[in-house]
């Protein structure tokens, strides 16, 4: 894969850079102990996703289905952060602490 690939946006470029951010925020979720490392972890895998998504409804020659679903995600991904976000914020308030051993210890 040349610059020249990477610039002109081939589908194998998109692929490659959406497999790159998968698996980042993948090592994110699984290596860090914070929860809101861990959730910007998922939202990367999410957007990862949504490159992929899109690069090939690019490849399809610009399909209307895939752009709609694109921003269904974002839709959803939106919900799913100010959830996210606001069982993160109860869980440091009610623990003073955003760590993950913290989050186990709520079901006893």
């Amino acid at each position: 894969m040349s610059i020249g690939e990477l610039i002109n946006g081939s589908l194998q470029a998109y692929i490659a850079v959406s497999f790159l951010l998968f698996v980042v925020g993948l090592s994110i979720v699984l290596m860090r102990r914070s929860l809101l490392v861990q959730f910007m972890g998922v939202e990367l895998m999410l957007n990862a996703t949504n490159l992929a998504l899109l690069a090939f409804a690019k490849w399809r020659g610009g399909d209307v289905s895939g752009t709609v679903l694109y921003i269904l995600i974002i839709a959803v991904a939106a919900c799913e952060a100010a959830v996210g976000l606001a069982l993160i914020i109860g869980l440091f308030r009610r623990l003073g602490s955003t760590d993950t051993d913290g989050a186990d210890a709520l079901r006893r």
